[in-house]
């Protein structure tokens, strides 16, 4: 194993935070934002999730007899306790072979009357499909809901993801490029729907003094500590004890609970968020430079597979999604890597109907391909944290592991 660092790397590439960044300001941040990606306005919420459940529960009041949500088995838990607080039922669709995108036979095969929205995923920054996701939504009146909350920048031709379905959200948690701590961005092309979605979160998330307090508070600790020195103590330590006390789905941060908060985002907030959203265009471009140096030396390794955007579409790269051989020589991997400070991680760790905190949420459902998936992926970090030397570090441990 490779001696452990007195720096810890991020399992993802955030935006650090300045000191002026801090400053107060014009609480511009979603107009910012829609500026830079070329979208019409965007609404800003208080999570990505919150935005899906805004989403979910405008669409029901419209459609109130569709309750299923079609959505990738292999994806964030929250997507599916989205759902189940808008009062409507999870519906996993197992995945293509060795991939993130959802598989277009199981997907036709789950679409009925009953279908209120599926939400296809630009996971780990990659542009999904989601023309399969349109088709079958057109064939029964249902919506598509794109989930971009790993993808914020990623564009699908000329266009930003999220504008192909009839809705799109992006995230602003800890880590996820741009960050406010926790928040959302809601996208709509209709103008009527853009008025329903705003009318729908003036009554279920309004503000919270207490929440605005408690995230204002968190956004000052991930300022100072999303550094090299201070993510040891955010993120590795923690990291490494849930580790050894075998919970590796606290370890990644997969264990979520309901209720999920729904709440108005505060002046200040949105204000740091203007302020470094200045910085975005540049930083993602930087984070694709380094991606671009990096892919040809992951992708030399045999027997591995890094996933990466169809034709046309430009991703960003917040982290590197690979597929390793089998699960035996994944986890081989990550017993060198996962603990070593260099930013190597899983991303989810089950498939979604595998969670025991999700039975009864989530039905069972036979996703093999969404199994194999889980059970080979790994994760490489694209901080601007990560060198050269890091890289080659991974490699080697990865080389070791496949051989």
């Amino acid at each position: 194993m490779p001696p452990r660092r007195r720096h810890e790397l991020p399992p993802t590439a955030g935006l650090p935070l300045r000191l002026a960044d801090l400053r107060p300001g014009a609480p511009a941040l979603a107009a910012t934002v829609a500026a830079q990606l070329g979208t019409p306005p965007l609404q800003l919420t208080c999570s990505g999730t919150a935005a899906l459940v805004i989403a979910l529960r405008t669409l029901h009041e419209l459609h109130p007899r569709r309750r299923r949500v079609l959505m990738p088995a292999w994806t964030c838990p929250l997507v599916a306790l989205a759902a189940h607080q808008a009062g409507l039922e999870p519906v996993p669709c197992d995945l293509r072979p060795g991939h993130y995108d959802l598989d277009p036979h199981a997907l036709r095969l789950a679409c009925d009357e009953r279908t209120l929205a599926i939400v296809p995923t630009h996971l780990a920054g990659r542009v999904a499909d989601v023309d399969d996701a349109l088709a079958a939504a057109n064939n029964v009146g249902a919506f598509v809901i794109e989930d971009a909350a790993q993808a914020l920048g990623a564009r699908r031709g000329n266009a930003s993801v999220g504008l192909a379905g009839d809705l799109g959200f992006f995230s602003l948690a800890a880590g996820k490029g741009l960050s406010i701590y926790e928040g959302g961005l809601l996208a709509a092309r209709d103008p009527d729907l853009r008025e329903r979605l705003a009318h729908t979160a003036a009554r279920i998330a309004p503000p919270s003094p207490r929440w605005e307090l408690r995230r204002s508070l968190e956004l000052l600790g991930y300022a100072a500590l999303y550094r090299p020195r201070g993510l040891r103590l955010a993120y590795g330590d923690p990291l490494r004890r849930a580790l050894r006390r075998g919970d590796p789905v606290a370890a990644v941060g997969d264990a979520f609970s309901l209720p999920l908060p729904l709440h108005a985002v505060g002046r200040w907030r949105q204000a740091v968020g203007a302020h470094a959203a200045a910085r975005l265009p540049a930083f993602l471009e930087r984070g694709a430079t380094r991606a671009r140096r990096h892919l040809p030396r992951l992708r030399a390794i045999p027997g591995i597979t890094v996933l990466d955007d169809p034709a046309g579409a430009r991703g960003t790269w917040p982290f590197f999604l690979l597929l390793l051989p089998d699960r035996r020589r994944r986890d081989a991997a990550l017993d060198r890597l996962w603990q070593a400070g260099l930013g190597v991680s899983r991303l989810f760790i089950h498939a979604l109907p595998d969670y025991g905190y999700l039975a009864g949420i989530v039905p069972a459902a036979d996703v093999p391909n969404a199994r194999d998936v889980a059970g080979r992926s790994l994760t490489i970090g694209n901080s601007e944290w990560l060198t050269d030397a890091d890289m080659e570090t991974i490699c080697a441990e990865l080389e070791r592991a496949v051989a």
